[in-house]
Formats: C-alpha cells, structure tokens, sequence
C-alpha cells in the first residue's frame, strides 16, 4: 500500500502541483480529477471509517503511509485524508445531529472544515485569553462574535469549529467552549488571506453574533482545552509524518543533483562538503523518524504522548528547515527559483518551527514536564 501511495502522490500529485497552487476552477477540476483516481485506485480516505465511506486503516497503519502521501502539500487533499482531524474530533465530540449532518460528507470530499482558534491580539500560546464569546440565546442557540486568524482554508471551507468563551473572564481555565460553525450563516465573514512567506491558505475571519444551532455545540460548555489539546496532540503528530515526507523529497533533489552535476572540479558527489551535506541529511532524517512513530504509537494505544509530541514537532520542523535548506546550497542558484520544489519546502519548514506553538512553548512544556519527575522522591523517571 506504501509503493501504491507513493506512486500516486509522484506520479499524479506531484505533476499537477502547479495547477493545484494556483486555485481557482483549474485548481478545483484537477481536484476532481485527482479524487476520481484515488477512488478508482482503493486509496481514498485510508485513515478514515469504513462506515462513513473510507478505507478503516488504524492510526499506525495509516502513519506508515502519511510520510509518502505528505511529500506534497496536496497529497492528503487529493487521497481524501485531509479530514481526518476534523472528522475524528466531530465523532468523537459531536452531537447526534451533527454526526449525522456533517461526517459522510466530509469524508466524501463533499464538504470541507477548518479549525479557528488563534486571534489577533492574542498569543497563539495562551489560549485563556481568547476574547471571541458566544452567549447563549433564549432558544438554546449560540450568538458568537470575535475574530480569528491564521484559520487553515477558511476561504472554501464549509465549517469552522471556533474556540470561544462561553463563561467567566479572560485568563480563567473554565469557560471556554467550542462551536461548530456552518460559514454560511449570517455574520460570518472571510477578512483576509494572510501569506505566510508569500504563499497563500491562511486566513482571517470575523464573527459578528453569528448564530449557531445548540446542537453545534463539541462536548459540554468549558471542554474546549481538552477537546482541542487531544486534537492538537493528533494534529501536530500528522503534520510531523508529513513533514518527513516533504523532508525526504528535498533529501533526494540534493542527491539526484550531487549525483548528476558536475562542475569545473569534478561531480558534485565526489566533493568533501557536498557529502557532508548529504551525510547530515540522512542523519536528521533517521534520527528524527524513530521520534515521530513514538508519538504515533503512545496515541494509537490512547496514552499521554504531550512529551513525545513536543519533541517530535520541535524536531520534525527544524529538520524539515535543514534539509531543505542543504538541497538548496546544493543546488546553488537553481534551488533559489521556481524551477523546483525547493523554495516552498524551505517555507513550510521555516513556518512549522512557528505554527502548530512555536518552539519555545514545546521546548518549556516538555522541560518543565520532565523536571517535575525528578521532583519528589528524587528518582529520575525513564528518558
């Protein structure tokens, strides 16, 4: 299933990157057309149920497959997967009428959703201080309002599940609930598109007494940092997995070109400091995989993987960074323009180290973590 994967993602994925980028109704035909032959092939929505219309792979089973389909940013769009966060929060945390409403459509690629959660004048660490608020009407309905950015697809997105204050004051750890929120409601408004190194995808949304169904509500009212910290764990384990396919990609444009340059002395691959750029790529890459698959599996079998996310995320982001940036030396001017993947897989890499917490907070939330272990009785606990 790995080579099928793989195959799909360089052979048809991969070629139409351009289109995809672009947008627009050639973006969305390629789309189509990409989600055609993923169905046709047996590779749709691995990750997700088999009763809601995917292919039933466990989280491991499906990590296995998540580097290979990650190595373009499109791969998870075109194979159906992207939902999966989403789709696993809403049957998790969704009422019966919202199960109902939303999940088949989401994993059938009918429907798309988007998660808001970090606003303007709030650090993206601290989300006690989430200004937007939600009061509840006499009907049992929600009234939201606040605004949001650096909201992933909010743009085409059919829902957004928005984080806000249902309770008590900014700084309090109760009272902050989640709502999902059909975009096409009244009051609700796409701002802005915020490039991130020039690239597009992020965006700003604005709320304004947005009303949303009682039933729309994820769990009970003041769940939200629960709900979102087992979303975030999952999340940032996906992007990790992705990210060493990206990182795997740029890994081997540097090789192929050190392997097929040549300059005034000789190959590229026969040069001291082009091997030791390869050297220190491979030994990222390896030393950084064991880390992710960790994380996978501490979450697969339902147990706290806070620490071994940290360090994942923090190392899968710089690693990303790395290697990327050894392809592009390698390549010399050539790894600057637009002729290769290069330039965008440097960008994700850079941004990861920001998005997703930045990593002073995983660095501080895993230190502290570990060094309440040795406090107490003194023992150290297992590293």
């Amino acid at each position: 299933m790995g080579k099928r994967v793989d195959r799909f993602v360089r052979t048809r994925v991969i070629p139409r990157e351009a289109v995809l980028d672009g947008g627009g109704p050639a973006a969305a035909e390629a789309f189509a057309e990409l989600r055609g032959r993923a169905r046709e092939e047996g590779l749709w929505a691995l990750p997700l149920p088999v009763e809601l219309g995917g292919g039933g792979l466990g989280f491991p089973a499906y990590a296995a497959l998540a580097e290979a389909e990650g190595a373009s940013d499109h791969g998870p769009a075109a194979l159906g997967s992207a939902p999966l966060l989403d789709v696993t929060m809403l049957a998790r945390h969704g009422s019966s009428a919202v199960r109902e409403a939303y999940l088949k459509a989401l994993v059938a690629g009918e429907m798309r959703a988007c998660y808001a959660m970090t606003e303007p004048d709030v650090p993206g660490t601290d989300p006690l201080g989430t200004g937007t608020r939600a009061e509840r009407g006499p009907d049992g309905s929600w009234l939201v309002t606040g605004r949001k950015w650096f909201t992933s697809g909010a743009a085409g997105a059919d829902l957004v599940t928005v984080m806000a204050r249902t309770g008590g004051s900014a700084g309090d750890r109760e009272g902050l609930s989640l709502l999902l929120v059909p975009t096409a409601t009244p009051g609700f408004r796409v701002v802005r598109e915020l490039p991130v190194f020039g690239t597009g995808g992020q965006y700003e949304i604005a709320l304004d007494r947005v009303r949303v169904p009682a039933d729309h509500l994820l769990g009970e009212p003041g769940d939200a940092l629960a709900i979102a910290g087992e979303r975030l764990q999952l999340g940032r384990t996906l992007r990790c997995l992705r990210w060493l396919g990206q990182a795997r990609r740029a890994f081997d444009l540097m090789c192929e070109r050190a392997a097929t340059r040549s300059g005034s002395r000789g190959p590229l691959a026969d040069q001291q400091l082009i091997q030791s750029h390869v050297f220190d790529a491979l030994l990222a890459l390896r030393t950084t995989r064991p880390l992710v698959h960790e994380a996978v599996a501490l979450i697969a079998a339902g147990r706290d993987a806070r620490t071994e996310v940290g360090l994942a995320k923090v190392a899968t982001a710089r690693m990303l960074q790395h290697v990327a940036d050894s392809a592009i030396q390698v390549h010399g001017a050539a790894g600057l323009g637009p002729d290769t993947p290069l330039p965008g897989l440097l960008r994700t890499g850079r941004a990861a180290r920001i998005l997703d917490g930045p990593d002073e907070l995983h660095i501080t939330s895993v230190a502290r973590r570990v060094l309440r272990g040795y406090a107490g009785d003194g023992l150290a606990p297992e590293a």
